[in-house]
């Protein structure tokens, strides 16, 4: 589909870097946005300063930088595949 695929996360590279060991790898990059924390999250208005994490959510964008779709989910929830991949058709 000509997709890229990032995961950005509030938490430290080191221990990024130890849960996807622990997953046995992933195909695609996982990104620290540690440092200046959270200045991502806060750029898409999905960080949570009490907290100081990253909601868990998804963006598709488009590739004139363009955010098509958006959805925050509660946490321990991870985002469906299926619908990701629906929204991708739709670009």
């Amino acid at each position: 589909m000509n997709v890229e695929i990032l995961q950005i996360s509030a938490d430290t590279v080191p221990s990024l870097k130890t849960w996807m060991e622990q997953l046995g790898g992933l195909p695609f990059p996982l990104l620290s946005d540690y440092w200046p924390h959270g200045t991502v999250g806060k750029a898409y208005g999905v960080f949570n300063d009490e907290r100081g994490i990253d909601a868990r959510s998804a963006f598709v964008i488009d590739a004139q930088g363009v955010i098509r779709y958006s959805k925050t989910y509660a946490p321990g929830t991870i985002p469906e595949s299926a619908e990701l991949l629906e929204q991708l058709k739709k670009i």
